[in-house]
């Protein structure tokens, strides 16, 4: 459609071409179609050779992708001719992103991007969310969303809008029905900080509504994602347990149940902002209202006296202990929708037959399973079988219901059934290679012409210092600069990185840990790096790493390293004297074969291995050392690169000793008599398969166990301070610790790591040796914030969660940080995002008590926003959104703070409090001063006596130098 020109029979390559675009339409062609157009790139017909080489570089990864959809789904898979596809869908998913249909007089409208979060009560709608992985297919999830008041017809299209969506692109999707009030948490994540239904239906011809403004008010309930309902304004509404706004014309009250979190009154105050700007053109004012404070401020009484006046909420019965959730019970759904058991109480994936359609029943929550030879008039049926069942088995509204293609199950189905096979991609991958190998060398090309991928490795400077110690037990001994470069597997070694991070020198530790060490010395590594970590006041990464699984940073910071065989600590000595097993620590008189392997001259390893020729591969080059001479052996599928690295690796081993280079296929006898004669050996590297982007989880800790909970659509601020989360990279994994969080040591994270790989929650079958990251709130190095669009300022915001939001909501400077420059930080992609400023902190009369929010003895009410009333709702609704009004924040009995231009006020008009109530971690915290600012609330005689100069001095120096001593003595 795009690149065939009949004319001259030719396929033209557009300079516009939309490689996504491409695949979507071939994808949706039949078989025979596909393997013509791609054959036929690279036949006769086509332009030049140069042109294929070009074409395939900017799809590449679309091409293998489509070669692997070939693999994993079978020939029956349903065809969508163009001509029955709704136009609404031409072009959907062609771009990552969110794209929303609505449902008006039984037909699609595209809503413009302005118009996402305008979901109407009486309408459906229909939601694509599209994530274009760097590397394999797009990943797309299908929304069909019905309010409250939607007709049942509506309800019935948008089901099929939904399956109609799925097959025009290529029944790669996952969908999902999500009712009003009862939206999955992925659906909510898409519209932060929340989603706020609009009473009526939806009308491409929206007239401008000026009337009476409506008085309401809503509930807020959840910590990573708000769901947001209005409930009737009467006071019998309220409860302890949640956060409810009322929304007034003059001003929005933000009111928090006594037994709600930190989290979710973080949260209530971000939907405090939504609705301020969006709602009130930026212009309100704003005031936030204790449970349990009687009328004693003028907002308190304001806000009760619009429910008729104060009165007791009644405390509700404690809720009763969550039931055991029942067994999933498995259906098969036949051709007229008729629902059949299975009668079997084990589930296994060979149960699931690709022609036919099953239903797993997991009480609250609903999985319809489509096998990929499937017609599309089976898996209507079977949808309509699925939502009708719910229907009339009477389930709550709260039932989930999912319909997942066979390939795509997700890791909650998965993990019904046991012994799920592991993820074929792998082998998908290679089979998808050897087709494009295939392609290529009948025209005379061979496979590893083809570009390599780029590896993203953070940018972290590999130009910093570096101490490593082996491990013997109790004893740890420093190495030699000249050792450094050479570890033995039967050891364990603890390496220290020091390099210039954000504004300040960064430390990471590794803990390495040999495949031959003896469990005494990896025990031993991880107690040492342990205290070694603890001991620092800069808060360093710790990390354990397993040989064999180093991540490609490890090497990079180690640049040439040689792993032998063996080892030196007395624990491995004693073990292997024990069970009589040989010393392989390498000397002048031992064959020693090693595989050498690398990216770069600064990035290069030489790994022993078994001296015997099955240990030889294809793909690689080796260094064969014996007593009489040394061998270079070049593999036919090595590059280049590998030949240069191999060079570089024997003047390492002996600069002095030339080497005899032997080619594959061309070996000597005695090189095969070396290594004990010749044998088969493998000729392709391993391949790993697609890795998918990481996911973040929220581990919430009770008792020394924790349940997971996915955070979609990720961002920085889904970084809770009271919380711990888990970020799942697959080939390594990080555990972030917030500063309020019970998780108090970076030993105890570590368990929740090597807990978590051997859960296997997410049914990756992921390695207990994957290396595990340990990162502390406020020292996140680059190779984490890597994966966050990162703001570096918003470390300065100290407080829990809420008292951050408080110092949010009042940051007037959107410009630069108050050292006058921006921060930014490094993307995949390559894009960088300027950070906001640093916004001026707030005091709080909030005091922390375990993960709840303790009363102050007095009223409280902060009024966060300060401007025009709704008397000129004209003047509002003109106010753009994007630059709201410099907003203050008052109170009755608020302690003074100090701005950037207070510098130099007289700090002698604050009250005085003692050294040991100022410090962070005081047991009897001061509440109600400026939280960045402790020191100055300190007495002139104390403050010389713990900082060792006058406070005039000390606001003389830097602000780093300041920021430093605060910390030395817990009061930053």
């Amino acid at each position: 459609k795009h690149c065939y020109h009949y004319s001259s029979k030719k396929y033209i390559l557009p300079s516009n071409i939309n490689s996504t675009l491409l695949l979507h339409y071939v994808a949706n062609a039949n078989v025979k179609i596909q393997l013509l157009f791609f054959l036929s790139l690279f036949n006769h017909h086509y332009h030049s050779h140069f042109i294929v080489f070009e074409f395939f570089s900017r799809i590449k990864n679309s091409l293998v992708s489509l070669l692997n959809w070939w693999s994993i789904r079978a020939i029956k898979t349903m065809p969508i001719i163009n001509k029955d596809l709704d136009p609404a869908f031409q072009t959907a998913g062609a771009n990552p992103g969110l794209e929303v249909w609505c449902i008006e007089n039984q037909e699609l409208v595209l809503m413009s991007e302005s118009d996402h979060r305008k979901f109407y009560t009486g309408s459906a709608y229909i939601v694509l969310n599209a994530v274009f992985p760097k590397n394999g297919p797009p990943h797309y999830d299908i929304h069909y969303w019905l309010g409250n008041d939607t007709k049942k017809v509506d309800s019935n299209l948008a089901s099929d809008k939904a399956l109609e969506l799925d097959a025009a692109l290529g029944s790669c999707s996952v969908q999902y029905r999500e009712i009003q009030g009862q939206e999955s948490q992925k659906f909510l994540s898409y519209f932060k900080p929340c989603l706020i239904p609009i009473e009526g239906v939806f009308t491409s011809k929206q007239g401008n509504l000026n009337g009476e403004y409506q008085v309401s008010l809503y509930s807020c309930k959840g910590d990573y994602v708000v769901h947001v309902r209005e409930v009737p304004f009467q006071r019998s509404s309220l409860n302890h347990e949640d956060v409810f706004i009322l929304d007034t014309a003059l001003k929005i009250f933000l009111f928090s149940g006594c037994n709600s979190t930190i989290q979710e009154r973080a949260k209530g105050l971000e939907v405090v902002q939504y609705i301020t700007e969006n709602k009130h053109g930026g212009k309100c004012e704003v005031a936030t209202i204790e449970d349990g404070k009687f009328v004693g401020d003028s907002d308190v009484g304001e806000f009760w006296s619009l429910f008729g006046g104060y009165a007791p909420i009644p405390r509700e019965p404690p809720a009763s202990q969550e039931s055991v959730p029942p067994s999933a019970k498995q259906y098969w759904i036949n051709l007229q929708g008729k629902i059949c058991p299975i009668g079997s109480n084990a589930l296994s994936k060979e149960m699931l037959e690709s022609d036919k359609c099953y239903m797993l029943d997991c009480d609250n929550e609903i999985f319809v399973w489509m096998g990929r030879q499937t017609l599309l008039t089976e898996r209507r049926t079977s949808i309509k079988a699925a939502e009708d069942f719910v229907r009339n088995e009477g389930r709550s509204s709260k039932t989930h219901l999912t319909f997942l293609s066979e390939g795509l199950e997700s890791t909650v189905f998965r993990s019904h059934f046991t012994n799920w096979p592991k993820t074929v991609e792998p082998r998908l991958y290679e089979e998808g290679r050897e087709k494009v190998a295939a392609i290529f060398k009948h025209q005379g090309y061979d496979v590893k012409e083809l570009p390599d991928e780029k590896d993203d490795e953070p940018s972290i400077d590999y130009g910093g210092t570096i101490k490593v110690w082996r491990v013997d037990g109790d004893e740890l001994s420093l190495l030699p600069v000249t050792e450094h470069t050479r570890l033995y597997s039967g050891d364990c070694y603890i390496v220290q990185y020091t390099f210039p991070g954000n504004g300040r020198d960064e430390t990471l530790f590794y803990a390495w840990l040999g495949c031959r060490c003896v469990t005494e010395d990896k025990t031993a590594a991880i107690s040492h790096v342990n205290t070694m970590v603890d001991s620092s006041r800069t808060n360093p990464v710790m990390a354990q790493i397993h040989e064999g699984k180093e991540p490609a940073q490890f090497f990079s910071i180690l640049k040439r390293l040689i792993v032998f065989k063996g080892g030196n600590s007395s624990g491995y000595k004693k073990f292997i004297e024990e069970k009589g097993i040989v010393d392989e620590t390498p000397n002048e008189n031992l064959v020693a074969l090693f595989r050498v392997q690398g990216t770069s001259p600064d990035n290069m390893q030489a790994i022993q291995v078994d001296q015997v020729s099955s240990s030889l591969n294809s793909s690689y080059c080796y260094i064969l050392r014996s007593e009489a001479a040394m061998y270079t052996w070049i593999g036919n599928l090595s590059s280049a690169r590998d030949h240069n690295l191999l060079d570089r690796m024997v003047e390492l081993f002996n600069p002095a000793q030339l080497p005899v280079s032997v080619r594959e296929g061309n070996e000597p006898d005695i090189f095969w008599d070396v290594l004990g004669g010749k044998a088969e050996y493998p000729r392709e590297k391993e391949i790993q398969g697609f890795i998918d982007d990481p996911h973040l989880f929220a581990l919430k800790i009770t008792k020394g166990d924790f349940k997971m909970k996915e955070v979609y659509n990720y961002t920085q601020d889904d970084l809770i301070t009271e919380d711990v989360l888990l970020l799942d990279c697959q080939r390594e994994i990080y555990i972030w610790v917030g500063l309020h969080s019970v998780v108090k040591s970076k030993q105890e994270a570590l368990n929740l790591g090597l807990k978590f790989l051997e859960l296997d929650v997410l049914v990756e079958s992921l390695s207990l040796e994957v290396p595990i990251y340990v990162v502390m709130e406020g020292y996140e190095p680059p190779f984490f914030t890597r994966f966050f669009l990162w703001d570096h300022s918003k470390a300065n915001i100290l407080g829990n969660s809420f008292e951050r939001k408080l110092a949010i909501l009042k940051g007037n400077s959107r410009d630069s940080t108050p050292n006058g420059h921006k921060s930014s930080s490094n993307l995949p992609s390559g894009r960088r995002r300027s950070s906001s400023p640093l916004p001026r902190s707030a005091g709080s009369d909030y005091r922390q008590s375990g993960n709840r929010l303790s009363s102050s003895p007095t009223p409280v009410s902060k009024k966060l926003f300060e401007g025009s009333p709704a008397n000129n709702r004209a003047e509002q609704t003109t106010t753009p959104l994007s630059d709201p009004p410099s907003t203050e924040l008052s109170s009755s009995n608020e302690t003074a703070s100090f701005t950037e231009k207070d510098r130099n006020i007289n700090r002698e008009s604050l009250s005085i409090h003692p050294y040991e109530r100022l410090r962070v971690v005081s047991p009897n915290p001061v509440t109600g001063i400026d939280l960045t600012k402790r020191e100055a609330y300190l007495s002139q005689e104390e403050f010389h006596e713990k900082f060792g100069m006058p406070k005039s001095s000390f606001y003389k120096l830097p602000r780093w130098k300041q920021n430093k001593l605060k910390i030395s003595l817990d009061l930053f």
